[in-house]
């Protein structure tokens, strides 16, 4: 089963995707914020054409368990989504994901210049593997 990852920024949201397996997350693109109703629309457009059939929403939780402000931003990107389709919708504690995928590239020793910019498809990623990982624990 295909599954599609979102990390919900405030001016961008990026995307991965499993591959047929669920087994491996990888970055698919970048989207830009434009309104709630647009960005879930979006969204279903990409798990439609990839033939999703779960979407993961990468939400940020405080040392109490609670949704940040953009934990609850997600929360509402999440609400939409479902408001629209019919597949399944899970919010995913993202735990740092950005930072992960900034690690990630200084490990794979990325050159300081390809490190410029937004990293929401790498974050996205990082959100999409972590799911995986759980699920395949959990089996």
């Amino acid at each position: 089963m295909r599954i599609l990852a979102v990390d919900p920024g405030s001016k961008n949201l990026g995307i991965a995707l499993s591959d047929p397996t669920s087994t491996i997350a990888s970055p698919l693109t970048v989207l830009k914020h434009i309104s709630r109703p647009a960005n879930a629309a979006a969204i279903l457009g990409l798990a439609e054409q990839h033939g999703a059939e779960m979407i993961i929403i990468g939400q940020s939780i405080d040392p109490d368990g609670q949704p940040t402000f953009e934990g609850r931003r997600s929360a509402r990107l999440a609400a939409e989504i479902q408001a629209q389709t019919d597949l399944e919708v899970v919010l995913w504690d993202e735990g740092l994901s950005t930072v992960s995928a900034r690690q990630a590239q200084l490990a794979l020793g990325t050159p300081r210049r390809k490190r410029q910019g937004h990293l929401d498809d790498l974050a996205a990623t990082v959100i999409l593997q972590s799911f995986l990982d759980a699920q395949k624990a959990d089996q």
